[in-house]
């Protein structure tokens, strides 16, 4: 294990005990605004009892049909969508953390490609997409946006 992904690690054992037993409605969507090297946006639905997550380097947006790239991340554990503080230096992703939205979704459709789901959250509402994109040096990139 790398130096930064055990530092992360222990990170998650400090934080992840103090959320335990707090109540919340599920599925869980949420987005984090993480201050790190840069800012970012890291959108987070609940699927098979994690945290799918993608990252978008600008804020989501709430106007149908404006495309935001939503880069693919590691899950986070569940308990991590009720967090927000700060990550301290030497860990991954080191810096603030605030919860930007949360409530819940609907999966309307979850394929390798595409994913369609309805949220209900506080700041974003409707009917949303991701969709995976391909080109020459992309990695796991999708679009995201209000349909």
């Amino acid at each position: 294990m790398a130096q930064n992904e055990e530092v992360s690690k222990n990170f998650y054992d400090e934080i992840l005990p103090k959320l335990s037993g707090r109540k919340f409605s599920r599925p869980l969507y949420m987005v984090h605004e993480h201050n790190a090297t840069r800012l970012h946006w890291d959108l987070r639905l609940e699927f098979d009892g994690v945290l799918e997550s993608w990252a978008l380097p600008k804020e989501p947006s709430l106007v149908k049909g404006v495309k935001r790239l939503a880069i693919h991340v590691e899950p986070h554990p569940l308990l991590y969508g009720l967090w927000e503080g700060t990550i301290p230096k030497g860990n991954y992703g080191a810096g603030t953390v605030k919860i930007w939205d949360t409530g819940t979704f609907d999966t309307l459709e979850r394929s390798e490609k595409k994913i369609v789901v309805n949220i209900k959250g506080k700041k974003l509402k409707g009917q949303y997409v991701l969709i995976k994109i391909s080109f020459v040096g992309s990695n796991d990139n999708w679009l995201f946006f209000k349909s």
